[in-house]
């Protein structure tokens, strides 16, 4: 029986495939650096050994599949090439594998994640689904018919696959460490369209989408009545959002969604355009549309006395605004506070002026200092830059979290790609 064994597997991709491996009853193993992250608990709650890196944990006869994160200086890739065994790239793998079945690949700029999420959780109610997010959620049916995936842009990555289908929910500038400027990001969906068998579902109301070209249909969504699917009558209470949709001006179908703000809407209409195409059954689609709970660190919420905190992923000015929105429409009456963690000096650098317009929707804004990956040095800006172009802004640091009590009815949005759970966290150890 092949052992996979996974180089990295802590990694939110590499950590998700290992899942769906095992869910299908393969061996699999893998391993990694010593420290604890949270896309491992769902590796030990599925019994999947986990070892610290070390030459012999490679064998003749295992299937070795390595995380893009790391190269020929880690000892189990070294051990490889002495033994002269072939390591397959996470992204190479995983579109080999796709092939097996009806494949849906989630990109664009923002958005994937939760797409990717609503599209599994919908789709698996109506057909054997198997699924691979973003966030290091993964889970992998034996007869599946259907797999969901997330498919990630960074370094053209996304390349590696040729889907059935390809959902794309927008083109920003983002990655400005790989990315020369938006016409590149453009140019690598461009290159991706081309590699969809059977049909494309863009978003219609992205200028940048409206241009893609494509051997095969392109089907449009969004809020604008020129798309072939469009979301109308959108209405929210405390239930969530609520949207008649039409396809190409007629009525198909009324809908409601748990979350709010323009962008799960989209969302959703990406979702119920492919499920339409698909010929997946209207009534489950709404149904499942209804219980979707979200993924994680996606606008993830807890209660503390008046006070909403809530962990997000948002790390690009567009992300931000959104998550902003979706606080102010759901809880109208509260003050909304920012604590931020920009990710990467590159991206801070880049975005400077739009982190601070899209800080300021807020009613009030805390800044922790710069979290920078291991893929870039030092850079000449600090935190300082970002707080002296938004009024009112505050510094924060984990032995200051006191002075958050003092927004007692407000919602607390904690937001970063980095690691800003450690803030929220040191904040709930003061209540």
């Amino acid at each position: 029986m092949t052992v996979y064994h996974f180089i990295g597997i802590k990694g939110s991709g590499m950590s998700a495939l290992a899942q769906i491996l095992s869910d299908m009853k393969y061996h699999v193993q893998g391993s990694d650096v010593d420290k604890v992250f949270f896309t491992q608990k769902p590796l030990e709650k599925k019994g999947i050994p986990i070892f610290s890196f070390e030459k012999e944990n490679i064998k003749q006869g295992q299937t070795l599949i390595a995380s893009p994160a790391f190269n020929e200086e880690n000892v189990e890739i070294q051990a490889a090439s002495e033994l002269d065994m072939e390591v397959h790239s996470y992204p190479h793998f995983l579109g080999e594998f796709i092939q097996n079945f009806t494949s849906i690949a989630v990109t664009g700029s923002h958005g994937k994640t939760s797409t990717t999420g609503l599209l599994a959780h919908v789709i698996d109610a109506a057909r054997p689904t198997s699924y691979l997010i973003g966030d290091g959620t993964g889970r992998g049916r034996e007869n599946s018919e259907y797999f969901v995936f997330e498919a990630c842009e960074y370094r053209r990555h996304f390349l590696n696959y040729h889907p059935d289908y390809a959902i794309m929910t927008n083109i920003d500038f983002d990655h400005p460490d790989y990315f020369k400027d938006v016409e590149d990001v453009f140019d690598a969906f461009q290159e991706m369209a081309m590699q969809v068998k059977k049909a494309i579902i863009a978003c219609g109301d992205d200028n940048h989408l409206q241009e893609l070209n494509a051997q095969v249909p392109v089907l449009y969504y969004g809020l604008n009545e020129d798309n072939d699917f469009y979301a109308k009558n959108i209405k929210t209470d405390k239930e969530g959002t609520h949207f008649d949709v039409y396809v190409r001006s007629s009525l198909y179908g009324s809908f409601t969604i748990p979350g709010y703000g323009s962008h799960h809407v989209l969302n959703a209409l990406s979702v119920i355009t492919l499920c339409h195409y698909e010929g997946i059954e209207l009534d489950k689609v709404q149904a499942q549309l209804t219980s979707f709970e979200g993924v994680k660190r996606r606008f993830s919420e807890k209660q503390r006395g008046d006070q909403i905190l809530i962990d997000d992923y948002a790390h690009h000015p567009t992300e931000i605004s959104a998550t902003i929105e979706s606080a102010q429409k759901k809880y109208g009456e509260k003050d909304v506070v920012a604590i931020f963690q920009p990710h990467t000096f590159t991206r801070t650098r880049t975005f400077l002026d739009e982190f601070a317009k899209s800080l300021e929707e807020a009613d009030h804004v805390y800044l922790c200092d710069i979290f920078s990956s291991a893929r870039e040095k030092s850079g000449q800006l600090s935190i300082e830059d970002l707080r002296g172009k938004i009024k009112g802004a505050n510094l924060i640091k984990e032995d200051q979290m006191d002075v958050l009590k003092q927004h007692e009815n407000a919602v607390l949005i904690f937001m970063g790609a980095g690691d800003v759970q450690k803030f929220q966290t040191a904040y709930e150890n003061t209540l």
